[in-house]
C-alpha cells in the first residue's frame, strides 16, 4: 500500500518472516508521517504536518478522497445507498490493474472491464461495447486481477449506452451510480415525449386549436400555477400519469375564456386549403372605432389586407378579431349582433399582412424553383408552400407569404403570371368558395 494507499489513505508495507521457532512474524514498516494517519486518522496527520513548506501540495493529494465523497453524494440521491458505498469502499479490498498507457487504476476486489471504464471516465464506461485483457477478448462480466492491462472498445453511435444487465455483476459504486443515473435520465426523457404526444392527441381529440393553447407562455402559466418547476416537469408528470392530459386541456382552456372562444378560434384561423398556421405579432393597423387599448387581431380564415373591407368581432378573452366582409364566417357571426363593431384600416408602414394565392401551371421540371424565385426577387417572405399534380398533369401550387405593402400584391400577381407553363394565379381569401376554382384531384 506505498504507492497506492487503500481508499483512507492508509499506507505500509507488510511482510511475513519465520520467526524462532517457526512461528510466522508480521512486520508493518512505515514512516513516523503513515504511523500517525494509521494510528490517530487522516485529521490528525493533517494538524501535524511536519514538513510546513511542502504542505499545500501534500494536503491537495491527501484531498482527492474528500472529493470522491463529495462526488458519490452528488451522484446518489438515497443517503443508504451512499452509506452502503461509503462502507464498502473503506472495508473493501482492492485490486490494481493498468490501462494500455501504464496507468493504475484502483477498483474494488472483484470488478470487472465495466467498472474499469466507468473509472476511466463516465461516457466512456456509458460506450463501451467489448473488453480485451493482457491482449485478449474477455466478456465484460470477467473479474480482474492484480495487473492486468486492461483495454475496453467504446461505441461512436450517438444512441449508444450501458445496459441493464450491468448492474448485475458491476462492483464498484461509481460505476453502480453512473448506470442508474443514465437509465433514470433515459426515463424522465421517454416521459416527456409520452407527456408531449398525450397532450397534443387530447387536444386534437377535441379539436381544440394547439397553436394557440400549447404557446410557451400559456404552458409557463400552467406549470406555475400546479406547482411544477417548469414546462418540462409538467410534460414529465404527464408521461408518468402523475396528471392526466385530460385535466391539463380543461386548464389550458379555461385559463384562455373557456370552451367558447377556443371555438371561435378554431373557426377564425382556419385556413382555406390545409396549410400550416403562422403567428404574427405586431400592431395588425386596424382601428376600433370608439376604442383605443384594445388587442386586434386579423382572422386568418380570410386572412383581410388593406383595401379589404372589414368588420369586427368580439372575441371571448381574445380581443376584437378583424374579418372580410365577405368572409364565409361572417354569416355566423351576424347571428350575435351586439358583438359586431366597427373597425377601419388604419395607417401603418410596419405591419407585414398574410396572403395565400394559388397557382395553376402545366407541370414540368424545375417548376416549383421557378415560381418561388420570382416571389423571393419581389421580397415576399414565403411562409408555406403546398403542391399537388393532378392526372393531366396540371400542377396546383399554394403559397402562403408576408407582405409589408398589399398594393404590391398585384405586381407579384403579374410576375408570376409569366412563369413559363404558369396559366392562372389568384389570391385564396376563403370568402367566395363557389366563385374560385378549387384544388383538382
Amino acid at each position: 500500500y506505498i504507492a497506492m494507499p487503500k481508499f483512507n489513505l492508509y499506507q505500509s508495507l507488510h511482510t511475513t518472516v519465520i520467526g524462532p521457532g517457526g512461528k510466522p512474524v508480521e512486520i508493518q514498516i512505515r514512516t513516523h508521517d503513515m504511523h500517525r494517519r494509521a494510528e490517530y486518522g487522516v485529521a490528525a496527520h493533517w494538524k501535524y504536518k511536519e514538513n510546513a513548506k511542502n504542505g499545500t501540495a501534500e494536503v491537495a493529494g491527501d484531498m482527492t478522497w474528500l472529493r470522491q465523497l463529495v462526488d458519490w453524494q452528488k451522484e446518489t440521491a438515497d443517503p443508504t445507498e451512499f452509506l452502503d458505498s461509503l462502507r464498502f469502499e473503506i472495508a473493501g479490498s482492492e485490486v490494481y490493474v493498468f490501462t494500455p498507457k501504464g496507468d493504475v487504476i484502483a477498483l474494488p476486489q472483484g470488478s470487472t472491464p465495466v467498472d474499469f471504464a466507468y473509472a476511466v471516465h463516465t461516457q466512456v464506461g456509458h460506450r463501451t461495447m467489448g473488453a480485451r485483457v493482457n491482449g485478449r477478448l474477455v466478456p465484460l462480466d470477467s473479474t480482474l486481477e492484480n495487473g492486468d492491462v486492461v483495454d475496453v472498445f467504446t461505441s461512436k453511435s450517438e444512441t449508444a449506452g450501458p445496459s441493464r444487465d450491468w448492474l448485475g455483476f458491476v462492483k464498484s459504486p461509481r460505476a453502480r451510480n453512473k448506470i442508474r443515473q443514465w437509465f433514470t435520465k433515459e426515463r424522465r426523457e421517454e416521459a416527456v415525449e409520452r407527456g408531449k404526444d398525450a397532450l397534443a392527441k387530447a387536444m386534437r381529440k377535441q379539436n381544440l386549436p394547439m397553436q394557440r393553447l400549447l404557446s410557451h407562455e400559456s404552458l409557463v402559466a400552467l406549470a406555475n400555477e400546479m406547482r411544477y418547476p417548469d414546462v418540462t416537469a409538467l410534460y414529465g408528470a404527464i408521461g408518468e400519469n402523475q396528471v392526466a392530459a385530460s385535466t391539463v386541456v380543461q386548464r389550458l382552456v379555461h385559463s384562455l375564456g373557456g370552451e367558447p372562444a377556443a371555438e371561435e378560434d378554431i373557426a377564425e384561423t382556419a385556413r382555406p386549403g390545409p396549410t400550416a398556421r403562422r403567428v404574427r405579432t405586431g400592431d395588425p393597423g386596424v382601428v376600433v372605432k370608439g376604442v383605443d387599448d384594445v388587442w386586434v387581431k386579423l382572422a386568418k380564415c380570410c386572412t383581410p389586407v388593406p383595401g379589404d373591407e372589414i368588420i369586427g368581432f368580439v372575441t371571448r378573452g381574445a380581443g376584437v378579431s378583424v374579418h372580410r366582409a365577405d368572409c364565409v364566417n361572417v354569416d355566423n357571426l351576424r347571428s350575435q349582433p351586439e358583438r359586431l363593431v366597427d373597425v377601419s384600416w388604419g395607417h401603418t408602414s410596419s405591419q407585414l399582412f398574410l396572403v395565400q394565392i394559388q397557382v395553376e401551371a402545366l407541370d414540368r421540371s424545375r417548376l416549383l424553383s421557378d415560381v418561388t424565385r420570382v416571389l423571393s426577387d419581389h421580397h415576399v417572405n414565403i411562409l408555406s408552400a403546398a403542391v399537388s399534380t393532378s392526372r393531366d398533369r396540371v400542377a396546383l401550387s399554394r403559397f402562403v407569404f408576408e407582405m409589408a405593402e398589399p398594393s404590391h400584391l398585384a405586381s407579384v400577381l403579374s410576375a408570376v403570371r409569366k412563369v413559363e407553363g404558369v396559366f392562372d394565379v389568384y389570391r385564396i381569401t376563403g370568402a367566395r368558395t363557389a366563385d374560385e376554382p378549387a384544388i383538382r384531384a
